[in-house]
């Protein structure tokens, strides 16, 4: 590398090839779009994030050498309307990959920030829409919310290659309450809107003409706190056990290095274990890659709605700013996260990630009845973590690293459901939440991509199911038990759904590493085994969301192969992503590879979901199986927490 490019490397502050993309790289890869032509009044750019780097790269890579730094960008001249995936060399100032997409069979990029304006301008200057909400008696359209939502892919030949929202509305009648204006959707309108022409391309009006006109008001003023609960307070006054230094998380033999984009957020970066002093391989990466959330209501105002919430809306860029006391408890570091708005400027979204420590009760227990000895120690975790809002909706994100070797994931889903009109009587599409006011069946289907390196690059998968045995030979008093395990040996072969009733996990273990007896060194996935996606087979969202079929996707590892549902989901018309990647049928036993798992919600409302939705749950666990030699917790104090830690309401005298 001359001179030129090595001070052009430094002067950035990246110091290894993972870092997130700088500011000062964001306003080079701008420069270099413009000098090749890429801008104007209609150009918008896109998925700015950093192409991370080969295998190769990642194994000869020295701290202190120069960096290797490639962007990736999506370009759309929403006028002309052309999409350009381009990479750019930061270091060289150059483009070294461009490939123009068609919108008609790649699919557009996400939703950009203005198009909810536009929708919302182009809906209320429709003379249809104006005499639909007057025909409900709605006539100041200040008080009108436009809903702009992703549109899906229908069969609609009018809308091939058109930028296209779907507008539902609602109606906000107090300006100082907007908040809570989902309690009074306009149910039977909805608005087609073409981005690209500026005007609404078919409008819907199904005659129903009912608004709700129950508050929704979760901050309502004469709700009363109640008194009854008092202060609980987690101090660490010696401070955290955890360090953080150039984006390295390093916390009780755990190392971790942390990452943002605008597409995923939260990304984790070379997970391992110290063991025995030395630093074992588990993970190169961990992230949620995508997330869809499909609507089961079979309404013409309905039936079309699905999004996919980071690769049509870029969920990382919709961090929330997390205040200390509000999201977390405990001795907090919060990290900012620099992400990009549709014009290629940086964006700083300060305190995006949060990372903190906390008690997880008991770790291991044990009575010794002949000598009456007792020992405990207590469990405890780090958790790194963001929070999106994505319209109505709420995500919380926590990874947790536990003392002994596990890893999970939860996510959290909160906020306020999305509402619709509902006739009166049985309905079985939506819940009632009040007078008229309905809440329709959902899912909420995540996608993880794990890209596992069990001490080492060479790794392989079995899916372990137990197995019960006829009593007989062998089995005299049909006691026995045992497992089937089945070496998943190609891509076609690793598409897999869970078994609840069979135990299902799914060990992915090192190919060229053993324990001390002899056992290949493993993490296993313990799936949840909740429904997968429900909607028919030959539905659109099927199509299109076809990661979320599947509990189970295993990939032969490629750079570029990163999105569960494909590299531009909105308005793809299906095939993307896995079943794309999968189709190749690569081997996947002993070599370098990806596991993905699809899991979720399936969400049908309740009255307790409303005004505001307490938190769901959904998740996975990673189990370290065989990967240590023994309990990789002796050596954890006893009582850690001080002497002080708990108080009794009973005295030594009772």
């Amino acid at each position: 590398m001359n001179e030129a490019v090595r001070e052009t490397t430094a002067d950035t502050g990246i110091k290894h090839p993972l870092d997130p993309i700088s500011a000062i790289e964001i306003t080079r890869l701008k420069a270099v779009l413009e000098e090749n032509g890429f801008k104007g009044e209609s150009t918008r750019y896109s998925y700015v994030m950093l192409r991370e780097p080969s295998r190769e790269t990642m194994a000869t890579f020295k701290p202190g050498e120069p960096v290797a730094r490639e962007i990736g960008v999506l370009v759309m001249d929403v006028a002309a309307r052309e999409v350009t995936e381009i990479v750019v060399d930061i270091p060289a100032g150059k483009i070294i990959h461009q490939r123009s997409l068609d919108p008609a069979r790649d699919g557009w990029g996400p939703v950009l920030d203005e198009d909810y304006v536009a929708a919302e301008e182009i809906s209320k200057a429709d003379p249809r829409f104006v005499e639909a909400l007057a025909k409900r008696g709605i006539t100041d359209l200040d008080k009108v919310f436009c809903c702009p939502l992703s549109a899906g892919v229908f069969g609609h030949e009018d809308e091939l290659g058109r930028r296209m929202l779907r507008v539902l509305s609602f109606y906000a009648p107090d300006e100082n309450a907007i908040h809570e204006l989902w309690a009074h959707p306009i149910e039977g309108i909805v608005c087609h809107v073409d981005l690209t022409d500026r005007k609404v391309l078919r409008f819907v009006d199904t005659g129903y003409m009912e608004v709700p006109q129950d508050r929704g008001d979760y901050l309502d003023p004469s709700i009363t706190p109640r008194e009854t609960m008092k202060p609980l307070n987690i101090t660490q006054p010696e401070g955290a056990s955890f360090t953080m230094k150039d984006n390295v998380l390093e916390w009780e033999n755990w190392s971790v290095r942390v990452g943002f984009n605008g597409r995923e957020g939260l990304t984790l970066h070379d997970i391992s274990f110290k063991d025995g002093g030395k630093k074992r391989s588990i993970l190169n990466r961990a992230s949620v890659s995508e997330m869809v959330v499909p609507y089961g209501e079979p309404q013409p105002t309905h039936e079309w709605q699905n999004y996919f919430d980071a690769g049509e809306y870029q969920f990382g860029r919709l961090a929330n700013a997390l205040v200390l006391g509000c999201d977390c408890l405990g001795e907090i570091h919060y990290v900012d996260a620099t992400v990009v708005d549709d014009f290629c400027n940086p964006v700083v979204l300060p305190n995006a990630i949060c990372i903190h420590e906390e008690d997880f009760g008991t770790l291991w227990k044990h009575t010794d009845i002949f000598s009456s000895r007792a020992d405990v120690r207590r469990q405890r975790r780090l958790v790194v973590s963001f929070f999106v809002t994505v319209g109505n909706y709420d995500y919380g994100f926590y990874w947790y690293f536990y003392l002994d070797g596990k890893i999970e994931l939860e996510c959290k889903a909160t906020g306020v459901v999305f509402t619709s009109g509902r006739p009166e009587g049985d309905y079985e599409w939506a819940t009632e939440l009040a007078p008229r006011l309905g809440a329709p069946q959902h899912q909420h289907m995540f996608s993880a991509r794990l890209d596992f390196a069990i001490d080492g690059l060479r790794n392989q998968v079995d899916e372990i199911d137990v197995k019960r045995l006829k009593m007989g030979k062998g089995n005299p008093v049909g006691n026995a038990f045992t497992r089937e395990i089945t070496r998943l040996k190609t891509e076609a072969d690793a598409k897999r759904v869970a078994k609840n009733d069979l135990g299902r996990i799914w060990r992915i273990s090192s190919a060229e590493k053993t324990n001390h007896l002899g056992e290949p060194t493993a993490y296993v996935l313990v799936p949840e085994g909740l429904p997968l996606l429900l909607a028919d087979d030959e539905a659109s969202i099927t199509k299109r969301a076809g990661f979320a079929t599947k509990s189970l996707w295993v990939t032969q590892f490629d750079r570029d192969e990163m999105w569960a549902a494909g590299y531009t989901p909105n308005q793809h018309p299906g095939g993307a992503g896995l079943p794309a990647y999968s189709a190749a049928n690569r081997p996947v036993d002993g070599e370098d590879i990806v596991v993905w798992h699809s899991f979720g919600l399936t969400h049908f409302p309740r009255t307790e979901d409303w005004p505001v939705m307490p938190v769901d749950y959904a998740g996975f666990k990673l189990r370290p199986e065989n990967f240590f030699d023994r309990n990789p917790t002796l050596d954890v104090p006893k009582d850690p927490n001080g002497a002080h830690c708990c108080h009794s309401n009973k005295t030594a005298a009772e």
